[in-house]
């Protein structure tokens, strides 16, 4: 598929996801980083987001639980150009009964080539870069062409 640039905003919407042993550790973390954070748009799966706001006082958009659907919501919004950054906290040391949507939000993720932070330290990195408040310059497949293409081979 063929490529194109596309710029991520210098205010970014931010997905923040953890799974229930990482939640605390989320949240402390967004305590840390409230001044920054509230420069941006914040999305968060159900739990996570309600918690995040009620600890920190930042407005977060709220979707489903993670189980629930919320998973895939993001990755709708990913899809969408919707969010720019995802700060998922995952638990690789417990079993998640939802393991195939959390691997999808990965996988989508990477295919729209937005950064991805899993724990603190590549959440503090991506936080503490000067690309964090300036438009930033993304290669993504270029979904569009790919479709003009098809429709005029079909």
């Amino acid at each position: 598929m063929e490529q194109k640039q596309q710029a991520l905003p210098a205010k970014k919407n931010i997905a923040l996801v953890a799974h229930d042993g990482k939640k605390a550790a989320l949240q402390a973390w967004c305590e840390k980083h409230q001044a920054i954070l509230s420069k941006h748009t914040l999305y968060g799966t159900g739990t996570t987001g309600h918690l995040i706001e009620r600890t920190t006082g930042l407005e977060v958009i709220k979707l489903l639980s993670g189980p629930m659907g919320g998973d895939q919501q993001l990755g709708a919004k990913i899809a969408e150009h919707e969010v720019h950054m995802l700060v998922f906290f995952w638990d690789p040391l417990a079993s998640q009964p939802h393991d195939p949507d959390v691997k999808a939000l990965l996988r989508l993720a990477a295919v729209w080539n937005i950064p991805v932070a899993c724990n603190e330290v590549s959440a503090d990195m991506l936080l503490s870069s000067p690309l964090m408040e300036t438009e930033l310059c993304r290669t993504l497949p270029d979904y569009e062409k790919y479709l003009a293409t098809r429709q005029v081979t079909l």
